[in-house]
């Protein structure tokens, strides 16, 4: 007998996925483009599993409306948490679980991020589109005179630190649990003298704003700041004033603070938030709409181990 598993903002890529791989798994998807709420919890009734996206918050009334309807695990198509009350939904008597997909990806966007902004590619693109050919007034910098601090080394951490090797850079770490991976320091020491710091931590109580407006005043001046882990790393309006002062030398952000509903959209006809639209106006700042994990191999990665999740706790959950 089939699995049956409903999913839940689930866009079309990700749907052609799941219509692909679920028979091979023996599992029947019941799949919607709507994210989990109240008024759509019932089309997970029959089905204990259920898979949301990261791009939406599954608010308490929703987790209770799925408890309701039988629903006894949630597998969230990310590796953060920040979006679920993972302890409300265990008082609820629901499981949370995450994914793992391809580190590559994010870790190939994070250096790809480094190299745009050390070079200034953002305005060499701007100026090439008006037929403006000249070079910079200022030039670019090579990795390998540059030391880059890694904060967070799990899975994504530890293949940023790997292709870093081959720019022969100087390489600093930081992580509450090291690994044999890195030189480490604290925290206070790498912000010190990185030129470039990247982010890779998941988002807690802990770190949120771990960069808030004292530590940014401990970074070197002229430094980078490199996010491509959770928007609120960083206290953004502190983030703001490092660099219009001239105090940071630039950042790029592929998520932010106030994201959720401006990502993922088509907002030309609208207004953006005041930070966003500001940050925008800054030559020296690179800003991509939480994209970095996007590629062929992560989202494959991403539907074949919901299925692995829910399947597995199928077969061993008792709740």
């Amino acid at each position: 007998m089939a699995t049956g598993i409903t999913i839940y903002g689930c866009e079309q890529d990700e749907a052609a996925l799941f219509r692909e791989m679920a028979p091979r798994c023996g599992v029947t998807p019941t799949i919607t483009a709507s994210p989990v709420s109240e008024a759509n919890a019932g089309l997970a009734r029959g089905n204990r599993c259920v898979s949301v996206g990261h791009r939406f918050r599954v608010t308490d009334s929703s987790l209770l409306a799925l408890s309701r309807v039988g629903v006894r695990y949630i597998s969230t198509r990310s590796v953060g948490f920040d979006h679920i009350d993972v302890a409300h939904a265990e008082s609820l008597g629901i499981t949370v679980g995450n994914v793992a997909y391809s580190p590559d990806s994010v870790a190939d966007f994070t250096v790809m991020s480094m190299l745009m902004v050390v070079r200034d590619v953002r305005s060499v693109l701007r100026r090439a589109d008006l037929h403006d050919y000249r070079l910079n007034a200022t030039r670019g910098r090579e990795l390998r005179d540059l030391t880059i601090g890694v904060i967070g080394t799990g899975r994504i951490g530890v293949a940023v630190l790997d292709r870093l090797r081959g720019f022969g850079c100087g390489v600093l770490a930081h992580d509450s649990r090291p690994c044999n991976s890195a030189d480490y320091v604290p925290l206070d020491e790498l912000l010190r003298v990185s030129d470039i710091v990247t982010l890779h931590v998941p988002l807690n109580p802990g770190t949120r704003h771990l960069l808030d407006r004292d530590r940014i005043a401990q970074m070197k001046p002229g430094a980078v700041v490199v996010n491509t882990g959770r928007g609120p790393l960083i206290d953004t309006k502190a983030l703001i004033e490092a660099l219009d002062s001239g105090r940071l030398g630039g950042a790029a952000l592929d998520v932010l603070e106030g994201e959720e509903g401006i990502f993922y959209t088509d907002c030309r006809a609208r207004e953006v938030g005041s930070d966003l639209a500001r940050l925008q106006r800054m030559p020296n700042v690179l800003i991509t709409p939480h994209t970095a994990y996007y590629t062929d191999h992560s989202l494959s990665d991403t539907v074949e181990n919901t299925l692995i999740n829910c399947l597995s706790f199928e077969n061993g959950g008792t709740q």
